[in-house]
């Protein structure tokens, strides 16, 4: 998720707000530090443009 944010030169306060969610929980999913639900992984995905599967794909 933080590749796909960066990429497109969002903040995390930026992304945060494009799906209406705090950015302290956006920080926190970035660090693995909380779990996101489903319908959250719906919003993020719905808000960076892609679909919800690839925000689960392991990153390299």
């Amino acid at each position: 998720m933080r590749t796909l944010r960066v990429e497109r030169g969002w903040s995390q306060e930026a992304l945060a707000h494009a799906c209406e969610l705090d950015r302290t929980y956006v920080s926190a999913i970035e660090r693995s530090v909380w779990n996101v639900s489903l319908g959250n992984i719906e919003r993020l995905a719905d808000a960076l443009g892609v679909e919800a599967w690839e925000l689960l794909r392991p990153t390299s």
